[in-house]
């Protein structure tokens, strides 16, 4: 297939490797040029804008940011879409967000799929992720050639908005669990106990989990480098927060864990991992140490 890519951060740079060499023909554009050398040298083409990005592709796809970011991309791409075309977003962006765009793509013959992703970079790296996708579900053959190269898990959550609602959900109950690990691992320091021991007695139990192994680990090995930074959790929270209010959806557990990422950014420690909310339980919301 012609495929565009825009957004060549930890995740959207395996991203478009992976589909180069799964043999498709790869448009590229991005606003630092340099970030895309590494896929002009396996044979990816540079477009001079995101428009003749669109126009030489079937499908486009972009990892970016923020809701802002994307809704400035489908403006820039809506001048070189043919009819047909497809806009593929695996970023992280409000519904509401999601929706504006598809309105603003119809009159154009042009659809657009919000298909956030799960597995962080180590996933996107692998070609595991777990991808949750909103949007027509008769476009799935065309997307399927995509989605098999990048993920392991891929699910039609519902229409145009409702991967995003997915995204929100695993944001929801991954970030309480780390949260809850870190509760933890504060709890064991506070009673004399090595949380190292705790953990590994924990994974054998009902409490094993994803989270407590990667995210406990790096609490057990006081290693708070980013694996995933917190700022990038924070900002799905903004997300979720704001849709929750939105609809009057009561959160009680995910607004505790809202205000606990506020107090991490407050710290300053917004490009730690997210693991670092163990920080927060240690040091109040004071300056970072």
């Amino acid at each position: 297939m012609n495929l565009g890519f825009i957004g060549f951060g930890a995740m959207g740079h395996p991203m478009a490797e992976h589909l180069l060499n799964a043999g498709h023909k790869l448009f590229v554009w991005s606003r630092r040029p340099a970030s895309a050398n590494f896929l002009l040298a396996q044979g990816a083409s540079w477009c001079d804008s995101p428009a003749a990005v669109a126009g030489a592709s079937e499908i486009v796809c972009t990892n970016v940011t923020g809701s802002a970011d994307v809704e400035a991309l489908a403006g820039d791409l809506a001048g070189g879409f043919a009819p047909g075309g497809i806009h593929l977003d695996f970023s992280t962006i409000a519904p509401s967000a999601a929706r504006r765009i598809a309105a603003s793509y119809a009159p154009l013959g042009v659809d657009f799929v919000d298909a956030p992703v799960s597995g962080g970079s180590a996933g996107a790296r692998a070609a595991t992720l777990a991808i949750m996708w909103g949007g027509k579900l008769t476009l799935a053959p065309r997307l399927q050639p995509v989605f098999e190269t990048l993920g392991k898990t891929v699910v039609h959550v519902g229409e145009t908005g409702a991967g995003q609602v997915a995204k929100a959900c695993n944001q929801m109950v991954m970030v309480a669990a780390i949260e809850a690990a870190a509760e933890a691992a504060r709890l064991a320091a506070a009673s004399g106990i090595d949380f190292a021991r705790v953990r590994t007695a924990m994974l054998g139990g009902s409490a094993g989990s994803r989270v407590l192994e990667v995210f406990g680990e790096r609490m057990a090995a006081r290693n708070f480098a980013a694996g995933v930074e917190a700022r990038l959790h924070h900002k799905d929270y903004a997300l979720l927060m704001d849709e929750a209010t939105r609809i009057g959806a009561p959160l009680p557990v995910s607004a505790t864990v809202w205000q606990q990422l506020n107090a991490l950014m407050a710290q300053g420690r917004g490009r730690q991992d997210t693991s670092a909310l163990l920080r927060v339980l240690e040091t109040g919301a004071g300056p970072a140490r």
